[in-house]
């Protein structure tokens, strides 16, 4: 089961659109009460390895770790809700100030601060 604020590889096709699509990480973004209570999709932002310098709150660096070779950019524009099959295996957990940073831009995205 993913937890809130792990990196997971998920199958985003057939995309549609804008939205990113093919085998990518994704971040976990989904509250843990949801995750907990085996709700049968999850929040979450996929991340690319296609960078773009200081362009939060649309997207938020992510650096690489031993699970996560490169460095990569966190949509925040792009959340979605994907169905849980579609999490294929856990990859890593970033910095919790990676979450924070997130988490501050989803609420800007989204115009709830």
């Amino acid at each position: 089961m993913p937890e809130r604020g792990e990196i997971w590889l998920a199958d985003l096709d057939p995309r549609r659109g804008t939205e990113p699509g093919k085998t990518r990480p994704v971040l976990i973004v989904q509250a843990e009460a949801l995750l907990r209570a085996e709700h049968p999709a999850t929040l979450v932002v996929p991340l690319t390895t296609h960078l773009i310098e200081d362009a939060e709150p649309l997207r938020v660096r992510v650096g690489r770790t031993d699970e996560l070779p490169r460095d990569s950019d966190a949509l925040v524009d792009q959340l979605r809700a994907i169905d849980n099959r579609r999490l294929l295996k856990r990859l890593a957990r970033p910095a919790p100030e990676i979450l924070t940073r997130v988490d501050i831009a989803l609420r800007e995205v989204m115009d709830l601060v």
